[in-house]
């Protein structure tokens, strides 16, 4: 579909699993993301932005992924209808154990769905092997050719995944057995076994390769649907990948493995000691960017070429780190370590090094220079894949002065949060002057929703808060609210018609904040078992018969200022 800055329009940014619907299997899918298409252009919005689909590890997150290709598992729909290999009463007598009437209440329970998607998928491709596989059928056939267009990563990910399997389920790889550690040495160690076992494993081996063949052909065909009902899919691609993935598990040199990647400190996140003090750290590697210069870039080329099939457009998370990002000597597992430690004592500990910028901070014109140049080089090789204005930044956080009119002199939209959006008198942007090529929104998935947020400045202000009260009064100013009062449809309408009326290509909600819902899916530099495991309290059939009226002010607001 074509998409182009001339023509503003609305999104909803949406997390996967949130979304319930009335066959789910405990978290949301793709079934269910197409009724939220249908009902989304109904409304009048164009877009729904997603979290990244890549397959979670043990902590779920999806920006922790275990491989920069491979799909979640979690996210398909296992019916008959999308993955025909699947027998309904096989199916039926599998569900018929797991009660997923009570799955499907509550948050994502993963340690009971994923386990009951890979039974459905493992009997799935049981069938596969039989009916087609064996006989060289026609979908056999299919699925060859697919395996072969797809080796540049394939292999390396189901050797991955079966040693997984084998080292009961973990992807950390530093505690597999030492045979078994890297790529090379796994393959010599599997060349030893004997040959039926070597059949096993590769039995075992098609079997992953068979569910990212289902995966990757339910996403393709969801594009196409969106598409054809005239809703834009916005993919995300996170900055990072896992430590424990098969990305650093087969290619190893493209990674700096002594360095976590993370941001610096930041006051927003003032609820968690260690980001305060120290900054975030995701525990992700650094990139060794001399070797992806010396490929052309090819490990990203792959990356952002398989996203581009399965997405009408992709924004990447923290494009800031294209420029230069924030590493820290240690790994995300020694934070509570150093938390109590001053920079002198944090020193002597990593042999001198504390966090900072890499490759270098923006301390001098000649490094912000270099900074600057070195990153367009990478966008500009990932915007030859993409086509222009389907490449989104989010330029989040401490961005350089630099950075934007980078991002803006490749046609590569950034963000545009209103309340961090300010004058030098610290007054709010207004946001009929944003810049046309930007994305305005109030929330990512890791902020509070409008509701929470709104109380919140709200009751502090009331409580004799003067910075809340300021801060309030310039978000009422923005939104043209004459009453600070409790969070309401009123109150909802006036903030997101001004996100509407802005001159932003794409205004975008929060699927909480249309619904009014105060579920929130993460809390940065937290662990917790809400986090990415949330799901909203209604299905998406729901919304559809009892939400419609109560939308109507959305709908008028997005007919009114030309989005819809």
């Amino acid at each position: 579909m074509l998409l182009s800055p001339e023509k503003p329009i609305a999104g909803l940014l949406t997390p996967l699993f949130a979304l319930r619907s009335d066959h789910d299997l405990g978290i949301g899918d793709t079934d269910a993301l197409r009724e939220l298409v249908v009902w989304a252009r109904k409304l009048g919005f164009s877009l729904v932005q997603l979290l990244p689909i890549n397959e979670t590890g043990n902590d779920h997150s999806p920006y922790n992924a275990i491989s920069s290709v491979a799909l979640d598992p979690a996210t398909l729909a296992l019916t008959p209808e999308r993955v025909p290999d699947l027998d309904p009463a096989e199916r039926a007598a599998i569900l018929a154990e797991s009660d997923p009437a009570a799955l499907r209440e509550g948050p994502v329970d993963y340690a009971r769905v994923k386990p009951l998607k890979r039974r459905l998928l493992e009997a799935a491709f049981a069938r596969f092997e039989v009916r087609a596989w064996r006989t060289n059928a026609r979908r056999a056939r299919e699925f060859r050719l697919w395996c072969g267009q797809q080796s540049g990563w394939l292999e390396g990910y189901t050797l991955f995944r079966v040693l997984m399997d084998e080292n009961g389920g973990s992807e950390m790889w530093d505690r597999w057995p030492q045979a078994q550690q890297t790529l090379e040495s796994a393959r010599g160690w599997l060349a030893s076994l004997s040959a039926r076992r070597q059949r096993e494993w590769e039995r075992r081996r098609r079997y992953h390769a068979y569910v990212q063949w289902i995966a990757f052909g339910q996403w393709e065909a969801l594009r196409r649907f969106a598409g054809e009902h005239g809703v834009a899919l916005m993919g995300d691609v996170p900055i990072g990948v896992s430590y424990y993935g098969a990305d650093v598990f087969s290619q190893p040199g493209l990674f700096n493995l002594e360095w976590s990647g993370g941001a610096p400190p930041e006051r927003v996140f003032q609820s968690d000691p260690f980001t305060e003090k120290w900054g975030q750290n995701w525990g992700v590697p650094m990139y060794r960017w001399g070797r992806h210069r010396e490929t052309g870039f090819a490990w990203w080329r792959q990356r952002v070429a398989r996203v581009r099939n399965l997405f009408h457009l992709f924004r990447v998370d923290h494009v800031l780190g294209f420029y230069r990002m924030y590493g820290f000597p240690w790994r995300p597992g020694e934070n509570g370590t150093f938390l109590p430690l001053s920079e002198e004592e944090a020193r002597e500990r990593t042999g001198g090094s504390l966090p900072h910028f890499i490759p270098r901070d923006d301390d001098t014109p000649e490094h912000r220079e270099a900074n600057r140049r070195e990153g367009e080089e990478i966008l500009r090789t990932l915007l030859e894949e993409t086509g222009p204005h389907r490449l989104i930044g989010e330029d989040l956080g401490v961005v350089p002065d630099y950075v934007r009119p980078s991002l803006h002199s490749m046609g590569i939209a950034g963000f545009k949060i209103p309340q961090w959006e300010r004058r030098p008198d610290w007054s709010l942007i207004p946001g009929g002057e944003y810049e046309r090529l930007s994305i305005a929104t109030y929330a990512t998935h890791d902020h509070p929703p409008l509701a929470a947020f709104w109380d919140g400045m709200c009751a502090a202000a009331w409580a004799g808060d003067e910075h809340q009260r300021w801060e309030l009064d310039r978000l009422m100013a923005f939104a043209g609210i004459h009453e600070a009062r409790h969070y309401d449809d009123g109150i909802r309408e006036a903030l997101l018609g001004a996100l509407f009326r802005s001159n932003a290509w794409i205004a975008v909600a929060m699927i909480t904040d249309l619904l009014g819902s105060r579920k929130r899916f993460n809390v940065p530099g937290s662990v917790a078992q809400t986090n990415w495991s949330e799901r909203l309290n209604r299905t998406v059939a729901q919304w559809s018969r009892e939400e419609t009226l109560r939308l109507e002010g959305i709908v008028r607001l997005l007919r009114e200022s030309g989005r819809a």
